[in-house]
């Protein structure tokens, strides 16, 4: 197939141009009825492409014209059998992987570092997680993946587990061996399901660990908005049919998402994929080179430390590797935290991180990025570094912990059960009824059905107090949601 072609938005761009007479939604009828000042500040072009289902221009739902050509397309480059646009982002593929794949009661072998996600996916389904231990033995600042001998060894104590969901690169560029684990899950036939919401560009370079794809993973999904040049919320869906049901996919999909989908974002996948197909050597080669030279100087300003791949293999005794255009900047030796870092470096320098947690800030280098963007980053860290480098260093605090909780319940009984709200402080030994995380990177420090300990009330009060975001507690940050009539398990 033709890789340089964008079937979609030319269909759209041609539909645009042919000022036909609209009686369909969008109300704003190509942007006519749109604010003022919303079309002024983004041009009146863009309108007459936002659009509605319309044979020119296919239907997400059911596709069989120009969305089907365009999501054949990057099932060809990907070495998918299967590729979906995605329009409610990867979150809303993490739950139609679950979906299609589980079903109520049928236990999933699943690593603990899931994005949220995956355990709405859960609530849906009423499966049964059986979470992989995490080792924390290793010299690195933040977490880790998880390694390949746990995972190998949680496949060998499962075996009679039929799926395994993983999550790779995690938020910090962290990867997992997807090839040797993708190759002993199938041995003992399980299907293998893929988060790599941070890694839709992992395809399109050879300096960069192997995508879930090239490593013969059955299903992943993969946030484009995030790395590559898709439009926030556009991401996309690879299937391979031998031990997926592609109908039953197909099916989940058009009932979770919405059947207006936006072919603003629909179109950007279409470009972000011939973009990558035609260019992603050379573009991601440039971010690479940028994030390399960054990450140089960082590891020069006195007080920082930025772990680079070769630190990273080393740590986790060659069982992860590390996507280098995530930069994880260590502020321990300035003894103040991520989170205040990254307010100075958003108020006083005009630079906004991707995201930071008690002890980082973390910068993600993309194709969008020039020289200067780096330099900018790299000249406000040293100014900071005059005031701070001679404070303190401070022990690290864990960036994300995950606990070997007990699950009571499963995520859905949990969930739909009568619940009340109580005091964080009093809530040992109760069930939780809600996920609770810190955002970003939204990984679940609690789960729908599982024993809140006091080593899990102590996490979220430090994270709370240091100023992190947190979802699943009350608007204070003071309260939780727990089963009621379950009172402290004995």
């Amino acid at each position: 197939m033709d890789q340089s072609k964008t079937p979609l938005f030319d269909a759209m761009v041609s539909l645009a141009e042919s000022r036909k007479v609209s009686f369909h939604t969008p109300g704003h009828k190509s942007g006519k009825g749109i604010s003022t000042r919303f079309r002024k500040f983004v041009g009146p072009r863009v309108f007459s492409i936002d659009l509605t289902c319309l044979d020119e221009v296919d239907s997400l739902q059911k596709p069989r014209g120009v969305i089907k050509e365009s999501q054949e397309l990057a099932a060809e480059i990907y070495g998918a059998d299967q590729s979906y646009f995605l329009v409610n982002g990867t979150s809303g593929g993490n739950q139609a992987m679950v979906v299609a794949s589980l079903n109520p009661g049928e236990p999933v072998l699943v690593t603990r570092n899931v994005h949220k996600s995956v355990i709405s996916g859960m609530i849906m389904t009423g499966c049964q997680p059986v979470f992989i231990p995490f080792r924390t033995e290793h010299g690195a600042s933040f977490p880790l993946n998880y390694g390949t001998r746990d995972i190998l060894d949680s496949i060998d104590r499962h075996s009679e587990i039929r799926t395994l969901y993983l999550t790779s690169p995690n938020y910090y560029g962290v990867t997992i061996d997807l090839v040797r684990v993708a190759e002993a899950a199938h041995a003992k036939g399980m299907r293998v399901l893929l988060d790599e919401a941070h890694g839709p560009h992992l395809h399109f370079h050879p300096e960069l660990p192997s995508s879930g794809m090239a490593a013969g993973i059955d299903l992943a999904v993969q946030s484009t908005h995030k790395i590559i040049g898709g439009m926030t919320q556009a991401s996309m869906l690879h299937a391979r049919k031998e031990r997926i049901d592609l109908d039953r996919l197909s099916t989940v999909l058009r009932y979770l998402q919405t059947t207006s989908p936006s072919y603003i974002l629909m179109a950007s996948l279409d470009l972000a994929r011939m973009q990558m197909a035609t260019e992603g050597v050379k573009l991601l080669g440039r971010a690479l080179e940028l994030a390399r030279w960054a990450r140089m100087k960082i590891r020069e300003i006195p007080g920082l430390r930025c772990a680079n791949r070769t630190e990273i293999q080393a740590m986790s005794g060659g069982e992860n590797d590390l996507d280098e255009t995530k930069l994880t900047i260590d502020v321990r030796g300035w003894g103040v935290s991520g989170y205040q870092i990254s307010q100075r470096l958003n108020l006083e320098f005009g630079i906004q991180v991707e995201m930071a947690d008690i002890d980082h800030v973390l910068v993600i280098v993309s194709i969008g990025d020039h020289r200067g963007d780096l330099e900018r980053l790299v000249n406000a860290l040293i100014a900071l570094s005059r005031e701070n480098h001679r404070q303190a260093s401070r022990s690290p605090v864990p960036s994300m912990v995950f606990f070997d909780n007990l699950l009571r319940m499963t995520p859905r009984e949990a969930f739909f059960a009568q619940h009340e709200t109580v005091p964080l402080e009093d809530s040992t030994g109760r069930i939780a009824s809600d996920i609770v995380t810190v955002y970003p990177p939204g990984v679940p420090l609690l789960v729908p059905g599982e024993e809140i300990t006091a080593p899990v009330i102590d996490t979220l009060c430090r994270f709370r107090d240091s100023g992190a975001t947190m979802d699943g507690l009350d608007m204070t940050n003071r309260f939780i949601q727990v089963v009621k009539d379950h009172g402290s398990v004995k």
